[in-house]
């Protein structure tokens, strides 16, 4: 799963990476959280457009709009079987910027999982895939929600879990986000484990409570796993 990630890039090398005609004006974040708000980059118009969603995503035809069961991943392998994934996939896709993520993975003999840090081998920002829904109408003041789907792990990542998300090749951009007809095997043939040179860092505990939104949560706490 995908349950923190950062996005520190700024505004502008975010437009310049994403096709955004106008520069967004983003804080850094170290410790992003289910619940709250992230940047999404969607096609809205003619050119692909950031705007912020609440992360955990809520379908409008759910009975509770801030239910407890907040679905904030989506398996790659049940978009099309899930009712609550179904009509995203096939018509409100996005992108999801990001520098990196957060894993934990659990050690045997320990109660506490060890935080992990994954990004580019090269440092530059990258983008999840992401499903969106607009505001439930239940949920006044929402600009929508949204959830980042994922998939089977690579070889890196399959050191700390069994599963991460879908993290889409630049080139790839324009397919995931046509709002066109859906053509399911082309689509489908991007949710696959990332080909991409990435780093895998252990970090410190500091991640661990979504109130620390700092540089502090980067801080390696551990060794340094071979990058591949």
């Amino acid at each position: 799963m995908c349950g923190r990630f950062i996005l520190t890039t700024p505004g502008e090398i975010v437009a310049e990476a994403f096709g955004l005609e106008e520069t967004p004006s983003l804080e850094p974040r170290y410790n992003i959280a289910p619940t709250q708000p992230i940047a999404t980059v969607r096609t809205l118009g003619q050119s692909p457009t950031l705007t912020m969603l609440r992360w955990g995503l809520v379908p409008v035809w759910s009975q509770e709009p801030r239910g407890r069961a907040l679905l904030i991943n989506a398996r790659a392998d049940s978009l099309m079987a899930r009712p609550s994934f179904r009509e995203a996939f096939e018509r409100r896709r996005c992108l999801i910027p990001a520098d990196g993520f957060y894993e934990w993975k659990s050690i045997v003999g320990r109660r506490r999982k060890e935080p992990y840090f994954i990004r580019m081998a090269d440092g530059r920002p990258f983008a999840f895939a992401g499903l969106w829904e607009p505001p439930h109408p239940r949920d006044h003041g929402s600009t929508g929600s949204c959830a980042i789907v994922t998939t089977e792990p690579s070889e890196l990542l399959l050191k700390v879990h069994d599963r991460m998300p879908v993290i889409l090749s630049p080139q790839d951009y324009a397919a995931w986000l046509e709002t066109g007809p859906l053509d399911v095997s082309q689509v489908t043939a991007l949710l696959r484990p990332s080909a991409a040179a990435m780093t895998l860092v252990r970090v410190g505990f500091a991640v661990n409570s979504a109130a620390n939104d700092s540089p502090e949560c980067l801080r390696p706490g551990g060794s340094v796993e071979d990058s591949l």
